[in-house]
């Protein structure tokens, strides 16, 4: 990538750094910063990396739990009672539930509600 800026003639000049990219000593602070950065990436993958491993070893896993919230499971069992009852349309439900409509429908797959074609009401 900085070799792409050099062949096109775009340098870099730090106004609060000494680094100009048009001089050999600024090409060099940048690449010594450029490394030293992708050396601590390197190093924050692989400890992560090693952690996880280790936290599998012991049995847990990680990543968000399944399922909704208690509240949530709630909002979903009365969304799939007026979805059911197909008095009000989707729009109009997730209004009255103060939820989203994305949100509604990720409920109503939740509860193994089959979601009907949009049809006018």
């Amino acid at each position: 990538m900085v070799a792409e800026f050099e062949f096109r003639g775009v340098g870099l000049v730090s106004l609060t750094d000494a680094i100009n990219t048009a001089s050999p000593q600024g090409r060099l602070v940048f690449n010594l910063f450029a490394s030293l950065a992708e050396f601590e990436r390197e190093l924050i993958r692989e400890r992560t990396q090693v952690g996880l491993a280790a936290a599998r070893a012991r049995g847990r896993v990680g990543g968000r739990r399944r399922g909704l919230s208690k509240e949530a499971e709630r909002a979903a069992i009365v969304a799939e009672t007026l979805y059911n009852e197909q008095q009000l349309g989707v729009d109009e439900i997730a209004r009255q539930l103060r939820i989203s409509k994305v949100t509604l429908y990720k409920y109503l797959r939740h509860r193994g509600v089959p979601i009907q074609a949009y049809r006018e009401r």
